[in-house]
C-alpha cells in the first residue's frame, strides 16, 4: 500500500533522496527500539507515545504550530529518524513522530503522503528484520499478518478516495484529527 502511495504522484527518487538520512537513522533506532521491546513494558512506551501525540495536537489547537525550516532538516532529520525508529521498535508505531515531522516541514498534500509512504515502507522492512532477529516473529503471527492484509487493502482503497477529495486545509485538519484519535487510543491502551 505504501508503495502505491509512494509512486502515485511526484518523484519517488526525490523523496527517497531527501529523507535518506532520516530513514538510515530510523533503521538504527528500530534495532534499538526492538531490543527495548524485549525488556521494557509496552504499556509505558505506549503511554509516552500517546502523550506526545496529544501534546502536538494541543499545541496546534492553540494555533502555535511548530515549523521546521528547510535548512534545519539536515540536523533534525537524523534525530527524528532515530526517535521514530526507537518508538516504532517499541510500539510498532513509527509513524507518529514521522507524521509530526512531515507536518512541521509544511509539505503539501502530495509530498506529505509520498514522504509518509516511503518512510513507512522502509521502517516496516527494518522492523520486520529486527523482530525476526530478536525472535519475536513467529510463523503463526506472520500468517495472521498476511490474512489481515486483505482488510488493510480494503481500507486503503477507501483512504485513497478520501485523500483525492480533500483540499490542503481539510487534509491538514484530517491529519490533526487522526493524531488526536491515535493519542487518545494509545493512552487508553496503556491505562487499561
Amino acid at each position: 500500500m505504501d508503495l502505491v502511495q509512494a509512486v502515485r504522484r511526484g518523484s519517488l527518487m526525490e523523496t527517497t533522496r531527501r529523507f535518506a538520512v532520516l530513514v538510515g537513522f530510523g533503521a538504527l533506532g528500530t534495532l534499538i527500539g526492538t531490543r527495548l521491546l524485549t525488556v521494557l513494558s509496552p504499556r509505558t512506551a505506549t503511554a509516552v507515545l500517546g502523550i506526545t501525540v496529544l501534546s502536538f495536537v494541543g499545541l496546534n489547537a492553540t494555533r502555535w504550530t511548530p515549523r521546521v525550516r528547510p535548512e534545519s532538516e539536515r540536523w533534525l532529520g537524523p534525530i527524528v529518524g532515530i526517535v521514530a525508529g526507537v518508538i516504532g521498535g517499541v510500539t510498532n508505531v513509527p509513524g507518529t513522530p514521522l507524521v509530526i515531522y512531515f507536518y512541521a516541514l509544511g509539505l503539501d498534500k502530495a509530498a506529505f503522503v509520498r514522504a509518509v509512504a516511503v518512510t513507512f515502507a522502509l521502517y516496516k522492512l527494518f522492523q520486520l528484520g529486527a523482530v525476526t532477529w530478536y525472535g519475536l516473529m513467529t510463523w503463526p503471527l506472520l500468517g495472521l499478518s498476511v490474512l489481515l492484509t486483505g482488510v488493510a487493502l480494503a481500507g486503503f482503497r477507501v483512504g485513497l478516495a478520501i485523500q483525492d477529495r480533500l483540499d490542503q486545509r481539510a487534509f491538514n485538519r484530517a491529519v490533526l484529527g487522526y493524531l488526536c484519535v491515535l493519542g487518545v487510543v494509545l493512552i487508553g491502551r496503556a491505562l487499561w
